[in-house]
């Protein structure tokens, strides 16, 4: 693993203060001066960084991506195509209170893409990357080694509808109410992709 810059620990660290700001108090009250109070940083320190909350703002949002790629890149692989691809699917659904913040944080900085056109190409490359993945996962569980079929392709957009509209149901109960219902609907629709590749 490639050693982490202290510049870029820093950068990581105001995110991580931008995260938290966004979680306990909504995305209005992120400001330079909240940042770096949060951060623990001097504001002048936060601008040698960042010029603007603009950039500010992308970063976070391109940090926050990239480690949910991280979390699905590092699960083990599986002789059990179906429980991988839960497991990958899980890391992406507000099921633990990590995952459950870094959603609530994704719709609000999505809710500012009208403000921000940066967060808006951070929105659609995520959702790109989200595709491609959910293709794949399709296309794996149909048994498919050459270029995801016609018919990967519709189930992968199918299942990334189906964890986006659960991930937001989930939203709408309490922390620690029960998630077993969610996951067992995904895992249910894994298991019909998987079936229904037999009678192609």
């Amino acid at each position: 693993m490639a050693a982490v810059s202290p510049r870029e620990e820093r950068k990581a660290r105001l995110a991580e203060a931008v995260w938290r700001i966004i979680a306990e108090r909504g995305i209005t009250a992120v400001s330079v001066r909240t940042v770096a109070a949060e951060a623990g940083m001097a504001v002048g320190s936060l601008r040698n960084l960042f010029s603007t909350q603009t950039g500010l703002l992308e970063f976070s949002a391109e940090l926050m991506v990239e480690r949910a790629a991280a979390r699905v890149t590092a699960i083990t692989p599986s002789t059990d195509a179906v429980a991988y691809a839960l497991a990958a699917i899980c890391e992406l659904m507000p099921l633990t209170p990590e995952t459950r913040r870094e959603f609530e944080i994704n719709i609000a900085l999505i809710a500012e893409t009208p403000a921000h056109p940066g967060l808006a190409r951070i929105r659609d490359h995520a959702h790109t990357q989200l595709l491609d993945l959910f293709t794949r996962i399709a296309a794996m569980l149909r048994g498919e080694t050459a270029a995801p079929s016609p018919a990967s392709r519709t189930n992968g957009r199918r299942l990334l509808a189906l964890a986006d509209g659960l991930g937001l149901h989930l939203l709408h109960q309490r922390a620690s109410d029960d998630i077993g219902w969610a996951v067992d609907i995904v895992r249910d629709e894994l298991h019909r992709i998987k079936s229904a590749a037999i009678g192609d």
